[in-house]
């Protein structure tokens, strides 16, 4: 019996966005599909099968849609058929389950997208893994009084 992975989603007007969190994955498999169905399956680092299916809520267009598998987890980039915001990410109103939650980095309200900054808002497709920076998890900020010239 399989087991689901914890997954985070965020949207944009045009794509969803969904991380799988999963360590040192193997064999995943990733398949999109343009009704809207959403499958991926993997094994995980302790020999456990891991798989979930999504119904999205609209369409998409599979052949527009990127992956990244990164060490910690995999991100998906998925194009939406129609350009507009969702209400919800899945089909179904009812509760979705408990491994399906909002990814709060990524997140951007529909008033507040015209101020993204850039066309995959910050997903990297580059094998990068998002937690492996040098800077502790600290945020950059400039020295002001430098910048003043005090």
């Amino acid at each position: 019996m399989s087991r689901q992975p914890e997954v985070l989603w965020a949207q944009r007007s045009e794509k969803v966005y969904l991380t799988i969190s999963l360590p040192d994955a193997k064999d995943v498999s990733l398949k999109c599909e343009p009704n809207g169905v959403f499958n991926f399956s993997a094994v995980g680092v302790h020999g456990d099968s891991f798989s979930v299916t999504l119904q999205l809520f609209g369409n998409i267009s599979p052949e527009q849609c990127k992956t990244n598998i990164g060490l910690r987890n995999i991100l998906c980039s998925i194009q939406k058929e129609q350009k507009g915001w969702w209400p919800r990410l899945l089909k179904s109103e009812e509760k979705p389950a408990p491994y399906l939650k909002v990814d709060w980095n990524k997140w951007c309200d529909e008033d507040d997208e015209e101020y993204s900054d850039s066309d995959d808002d910050g997903v990297a497709y580059t094998g990068e893994d998002d937690e492996s920076s040098d800077d502790g998890g600290m945020l950059y900020l400039p020295d002001l009084e430098k910048a003043r010239g005090n």
